[in-house]
C-alpha cells in the first residue's frame, strides 16, 4: 500500500520549534509500524506546509499531495490530526471526499475515522470546534494589537519606513525607533527638492540615481512609486500613525500579458481622523513643509496622462507591446501624429529596463481601425463564435456520439454484471475455490469501476455540452442585438464595446494579437472582464493589415 503522510504548522515559532518535524516523525513512526501489512513510504511522497494557515486550501504542499492523489499515486493519507489538514470543516469535507473518489483514504493518528456515523459526527465537531477556535484567536489577536497600538506600545509596521531604524532588543517599541544620518540627509533633499516649482517624481528618481543613492529595496533604480511613499508617509513629521490603510481584495489582474499567479491585494488610504496616533519618533521634515508637500503631490496628480483626455483613442490602456511586455500609451507627436507608444522605450528610470524597447511606434489610427473592422467581422458572423467557444471548451462531442459512447458503456457494464454472476454461480457450485473467485471477482470489480469513472467522464462532458450550448445561444443572442448598430456607433459607443469584448491587443512588430472576451450571460454583458482568475476567452491572430481570424 504507498502511503503519503502530510504536516503543517502555521507560524514561524511552531516552524522554528520544529513541531512539524514532531508531526513527520510519529507519521513515519506509524507507517514503519504496519511494515509487514506492506505500507510503503516514499520520501517523494512527504508533503509539508511551513508557516501556512489551516484555514486556506491553496497550500503548496498540499496542492502537491492533491495532484498526487489526483493522480492515483497514493492509497492512504496520513495525518496527526484533522485541524492539520484543514481548520474549517467544509475544506475537510472537500479534501476527503475528493480523495475517496480517487480511491484514496485519510487516516488521523490522534482520531482514527471508520464508516461509523459517530466518527463522521464527531470529526464534524472537532472541525467546527477548530475553526471557532480560529476565529477566537484571532479576533483575540486584533483587539490585543489594536489596544497597544492605542497605548502607544507596539509599532504597526514590522520594517521600518526609509531613514529610520529599529532597536535590535525592542524592534516593536516605539521609544527605540532611531534615524539613520545618511537616509534621513536623503529624505530631508526630497522633501526640498519636491517643494521647488517644476520638479517632478521622475526627476527626483533621476537625481537620486545619477547621485548613486542605494534605494530602500536594494533594487537598481529609484522609482516613482517609492519616492512618492516617501514623500507620503506622515511618519517623517515627528508621529507614527497606525491604520492608515486599509487591505482590499484585488478586482483585477496585474497584467494581461503575464501569467496569472497569485493575486495581490491593494492598500486603500483612509481618513486620516481615523488613524490611530500611535507615538513620536524623530522628526524629519517640519508640519509645514509635509503639509506643502501633500498639496503639490494632490495638483500633480490631476495632470497625471492617465486623466489626459484630450485625443480620443480608441484602445487605450488595451495595447501591450509583444517584444518586451510592457504596456503601450497613447502619444500625440506634434499634435498630428497619433501613436501607440510601448513604455519600454522610455528613460530607465520609467521603464525599469536597463536596455530601450527595440519595437517600432504603432500609428493609433491603424491598429484602431484593424481592431474595429476585425471586431465587425466577428460580429458579423454566427460561425467564428462558435467556433471561438469550442475552442475556449476544448471541443466537445456531438449529441449523437454522446449517446452512442453512453449505450457502449452501458453494455459493457451489463455484460461485466453476467460475468460476476456467472462466477459466484460457479462458487455456490464448488466448480472454483474460494481463493480463485476472490481474485477472479476482485479482477472484475476493478473492471466495473473503471467503466464507472468513464461513465462519470461522460456525464461531466454531456453537462458540458449542455452549458456550450447555453453559451452558444447567449451569444448568438448579444451579437444579433448589437450587429445592427455597428455601422452607425459614436466613438463612446465603439469605445465601451471594445472594452467589453477586447481584453487585450498584443503588438509584436508587423503581427497584431487580438485577445477577445465573450460574454457568457446576459449578466455578463454589463461587467468588463478584468478580475484576478482566469477568464473563458478565445484568441484570434490577425497579422498587420489582415481581418482574418
Amino acid at each position: 500500500m504507498r502511503i503519503a503522510i502530510y504536516g503543517r504548522v502555521s507560524t514561524s515559532h511552531q516552524v522554528d520549534h520544529q513541531t512539524i518535524e514532531q508531526q513527520l516523525g510519529r507519521l513515519s513512526a506509524h507507517v514503519h509500524a504496519h511494515a509487514a501489512e506492506g505500507w510503503i513510504l516514499d520520501p517523494a511522497h512527504v508533503f509539508r506546509d511551513d508557516g501556512y494557515s489551516g484555514a486556506i486550501l491553496a497550500r503548496p504542499g498540499l496542492d502537491r499531495l492533491r495532484d498526487a492523489v489526483k493522480g492515483r499515486e497514493i492509497d492512504r493519507v496520513l495525518v496527526t490530526a484533522p485541524d492539520r489538514l484543514a481548520r474549517n470543516y467544509v475544506h475537510q469535507m472537500v479534501l476527503l471526499e475528493e480523495w475517496a473518489q480517487a480511491g484514496c483514504a485519510a487516516e488521523f493518528l490522534d482520531r482514527p475515522m471508520s464508516d461509523d456515523p459517530h466518527d463522521h459526527l464527531l470529526l464534524q465537531i472537532r472541525g467546527a470546534v477548530a475553526e471557532y477556535e480560529r476565529t477566537l484567536i484571532a479576533e483575540r489577536m486584533r483587539r490585543g494589537r489594536l489596544a497597544k497600538l492605542r497605548a502607544g506600545l507596539l509599532l504597526p509596521w514590522t520594517r521600518a519606513p526609509y531613514g529610520y531604524r529599529m532597536s535590535p532588543d525592542r524592534p516593536r517599541d516605539p521609544r527605540g525607533v532611531t534615524t539613520d544620518p545618511a537616509e534621513a540627509a536623503v529624505v530631508a533633499e526630497l522633501f526640498a527638492l519636491y517643494r521647488e516649482p517644476g520638479t517632478s517624481l521622475l526627476q527626483l528618481a533621476q537625481h537620486l540615481d545619477a547621485h548613486g543613492v542605494p534605494t530602500p529595496s536594494g533594487t537598481p533604480r529609484w522609482s516613482s512609486p517609492t519616492i512618492r511613499g516617501i514623500l507620503r508617509n506622515p511618519t517623517y513629521t515627528g508621529q507614527v500613525y497606525a491604520q492608515r490603510t486599509r487591505y482590499r481584495a484585488p478586482t483585477h489582474r496585474r497584467s494581461a500579458t503575464h501569467p496569472i499567479g497569485r493575486p495581490h491585494g491593494s492598500a486603500v488610504p483612509q481618513p486620516a481622523d481615523s488613524w490611530i496616533p500611535v507615538g513620536p519618533v524623530p522628526a524629519m521634515v517640519s508640519r509645514v513643509h509635509f503639509d506643502e508637500v501633500q498639496a503639490k503631490l494632490a495638483t500633480n496628480r490631476s495632470f497625471a496622462r492617465r486623466n489626459n483626455t484630450a485625443h480620443r483613442y480608441l484602445l487605450r490602456a488595451l495595447v501591450s507591446c509583444g517584444c518586451c511586455g510592457l504596456a503601450c500609451t497613447a502619444r500625440a507627436i506634434n499634435g498630428r501624429n497619433f501613436y501607440y507608444l510601448c513604455s519600454g522605450k522610455g528613460h530607465s528610470t520609467f521603464s525599469h529596463r536597463a536596455t530601450c524597447c527595440p519595437a517600432r511606434h504603432t500609428p493609433a489610427n491603424q491598429l484602431d481601425a484593424l481592431v474595429w473592422n476585425d471586431l465587425c467581422s466577428l460580429l458579423g458572423s454566427p460561425e467564428p463564435l462558435a467556433a471561438a467557444v469550442a475552442r475556449a471548451h476544448g471541443g466537445a462531442w456531438l449529441p449523437q456520439e454522446l449517446l452512442a459512447r453512453r449505450e457502449t458503456l452501458r453494455r459493457a457494464q451489463a455484460h461485466l454484471s453476467q460475468q460476476i454472476e456467472r462466477l459466484t454461480d460457479a462458487y455456490l457450485r464448488a466448480v472454483l475455490p474460494l481463493d480463485e473467485y476472490e481474485r477472479r471477482r476482485r479482477d472484475l470489480e476493478h473492471r466495473m469501476q473503471a467503466l464507472a469513472d468513464q461513465e462519470e467522464l461522460l456525464h461531466n462532458d454531456a453537462q458540458r455540452q449542455q452549458h456550450l450550448a447555453g453559451v452558444v445561444t447567449s451569444l448568438e443572442a448579444f451579437r444579433e442585438r448589437v450587429q445592427h448598430g455597428l455601422a452607425n456607433a459614436t466613438f463612446e459607443q465603439r469605445r465601451q464595446l471594445v472594452l467589453l469584448l477586447v481584453d487585450r491587443v498584443v503588438v509584436t512588430n508587423d503581427e497584431v494579437e487580438i485577445r477577445y472576451v465573450l460574454p457568457t450571460s446576459p449578466e455578463s454583458e454589463h461587467v468588463r472582464c478584468n478580475y484576478p482568475r482566469p477568464c473563458q476567452q478565445a484568441q484570434f491572430l490577425n497579422p498587420w493589415g489582415d481581418g482574418s481570424h
